[in-house]
């Protein structure tokens, strides 16, 4: 069962673990689910990359919810759309209960946007713990990966708790750990 939210009313009830994916439209939030739930038996879903206007709550063998959140640097929505937006992101990241943890999905060819920088700094103030990814590494050559590493984690000042993953839908780069720190925040 998937299901779109726009208020806490709307939120699936079972209390399964909850984890957040977040990032500029167009980032790949779409992709990485689509890699991470072609695991196994995972159930395949799909939704219109850039076109999220809701929460929506993914049942993975109901066992947790994986939830993509709409995206930041919203392209052709109004202002009182995004502060609409804002409004519901802010109200799930800081009194959703299930919610265990998040991905911060960056463009790994670019510097992280302040968007980036701000939602991290966001979601640290709250203590969510956060798996930083950055994505499309499959469009970077292995000796520029250093680079990538050093320029995310100094723009978003990873703090020691939270982690960075290079990741790749085209190759599946990233998918087993990435699969790794969501288990581990489950409980």
């Amino acid at each position: 069962m998937n299901l779109s939210a726009v208020s806490s009313k709307q939120y699936p009830s079972e209390g399964y673990p909850e984890i957040a994916l977040l990032g500029r439209s167009n980032v790949g939030k779409s992709s990485l689910i689509n890699t991470l739930i072609n695991r196994k038996s995972f159930a395949r879903t799909s939704s219109t990359p850039g076109k999220t206007q809701t929460l929506n709550f993914y049942n993975i063998e109901d066992l947790l919810y994986l939830v993509d959140v709409p995206g930041y640097g919203f392209a052709k929505v109004s202002k009182k759309q995004r502060e609409e937006f804002g409004v519901m992101i802010e109200e799930y990241l800081t009194t959703r209960e299930p919610l265990k943890g998040v991905i911060i999905l960056v463009d790994g060819r670019h510097a992280p946007s302040d968007d980036d920088i701000s939602m991290y700094q966001f979601v640290s103030y709250y203590h969510i713990p956060t798996l930083v990814v950055a994505t499309k590494m499959d469009k970077i050559k292995g000796n520029q990966w250093n680079k990538t590493i050093s320029q995310v984690t100094k723009a978003m000042e990873i703090n020691q708790t939270d982690s960075l993953q290079l990741f790749s839908a085209e190759t599946k780069k990233g998918k087993e750990e990435v699969w790794t720190w969501i288990e581990d925040h489950m409980k």
